[in-house]
């Protein structure tokens, strides 16, 4: 069979997230619809991984795979014609058969926009904590989260993966126009993580100890002792990358 990957964009805000579910529209969903109304067969779309409801993407991966031949420019054309606004394939590539988005993929990145002010132009894909956001001390802190570590801590609690182990390669703060770009790179991600990684350093803030503060959460690997997730809205899936 052939396989081939995608590479999609999307703005998650209209969604119940990427990950196929009963009774709600997902990415999943209408993407794979898209496809089989194309190719007129059924087809399982798998991906990189699962975004949550009103979550975005600039760079998720997924693949799927059919017997049939593709040209890829006029699949690609044709998929984003049946393809709502909001959602669109940037790349369409043949990839080998033993190619799985979500197995193979190596590292993820994800961004999240921090707006300091309240703007027409960010208010939909940024967050406005309306506090003081200090970046000079959020890199030092930052620094707490990189190399491998069991984030059990930082993930929903219902969350049904067993091994909450993950290594993050880097952590990044970069600012323009008053949006800050928080950025995170890792192998892997675990349910609700960014975001809960993001509230949790924007609350060490509040503490006089705040690398103390951060060093017996990850201790006592318990939920409900790390910051309230920061909104959705502001968290995109930036990149997946794989070995070739």
């Amino acid at each position: 069979m052939n396989n081939y990957k995608l590479i999609l964009q999307y703005d998650g805000s209209n969604y119940a997230g990427w990950q196929l579910q009963k009774n709600a529209v997902t990415i999943q969903q209408v993407v794979t619809d898209a496809i089989e109304i194309i190719l007129k067969e059924k087809v399982v779309l798998t991906g990189s991984g699962r975004t949550d409801a009103g979550v975005h993407a600039l760079g998720q991966a997924a693949n799927f795979k059919t017997d049939s031949s593709l040209e890829l420019y006029k699949f690609r054309y044709q998929l984003n014609s049946v393809l709502p606004f909001d959602i669109s394939a940037v790349n369409a590539e043949m990839v080998d058969e033993n190619f799985n988005s979500r197995y193979d993929a190596r590292k993820r990145s994800y961004i999240y926009l921090l707006s300091r002010i309240k703007s027409p132009f960010y208010g939909k894909y940024s967050w406005n904590p309306h506090r003081e956001i200090e970046l000079s001390k959020l890199r030092t802190l930052s620094s707490g989260f990189l190399g491998m570590k069991d984030f059990s801590a930082f993930c929903k609690t219902s969350s049904e993966t067993k091994n909450k182990v993950c290594e993050v390669f880097n952590i990044s703060w970069t600012e323009k126009n008053n949006l800050i770009v928080f950025s995170i790179e890792a192998d892997r991600f675990l349910h609700g993580m960014v975001r809960t990684i993001l509230g949790t350093l924007l609350d060490s803030l509040k503490h006089e100890n705040p690398e103390h503060f951060i060093e017996d959460i990850f201790e006592n690997k318990d939920r409900t002792f790390a910051g309230e997730s920061v909104p959705a809205k502001g968290l995109f899936l930036y990149k997946v990358e794989y070995d070739n």
